[in-house]
């Protein structure tokens, strides 16, 4: 005699996080390309580009009105040795683009962390090139940070659609996120 074994019948919950693991963002591969800290004997400034920073998969939800948002977490840390580093200070600036479909016109606007005016274009790609440079960032005075001490810069970039970066939007594709670290800097120069 044979016994027929029947399959348990496996849960939803267990298929949809099987299918949350495996899937690949589609077409959103945000990328930190220039990362450039400068130390004079004034202050501390970073400029920063991002590649990618409205991917194909947005234009269609952009076109539509769904404003696409832009933020910088920029942290400026102290190496200790033999020890953990030490968090200086932090600055997050975010941009925020939105495509108005009657007058057919792109409008990039700070929303946090820096005050500038709106710039207005018809041009796509102008409107990404201001969306993902950040230019001139000053952080801190130089004097304000210890002389011997070895600091360096850590950026987190994320971009979305509707300011929605949560993971089931990283997995659709309308959110990514990047991230990148400087060279070790001194204040004075090690010769």
């Amino acid at each position: 005699m044979s016994v027929v074994r029947r399959a348990r019948p496996v849960p939803v919950a267990a298929l949809a996080a099987l299918v949350l693991l495996t899937a690949r963002p589609a077409g959103a591969d945000l990328r930190i390309s220039d990362l450039a800290v400068s130390l004079n004997d004034h202050e501390v400034t970073v400029h920063v580009v991002l590649l990618d920073a409205l991917p194909a998969s947005f234009h269609e939800g952009l076109e539509s009105g769904i404003p696409a948002h832009v933020r910088y977490t920029v942290e400026l840390w102290q190496h200790t040795r033999f020890w953990v580093d030490r968090l200086l200070l932090t600055r997050v600036i975010e941009r925020q683009v939105a495509y108005n479909v009657v007058t057919k016109e792109y409008k990039v606007t700070a929303v946090r962390g820096e005050t500038r005016s709106p710039h207005v274009t018809r041009d796509l790609w102008d409107a990404q090139r201001v969306l993902s440079e950040l230019r001139a960032l000053k952080l801190t005075p130089a004097a304000a940070l210890d002389p011997t001490g070895i600091i360096y810069v850590r950026v987190h970039a994320e971009t979305s659609l509707n300011g929605d970066g949560s993971l089931v939007a990283r997995m659709a594709g309308t959110a990514a996120q990047a991230s990148r670290q400087s060279e070790y800097r001194t204040i004075f120069r090690v010769q």
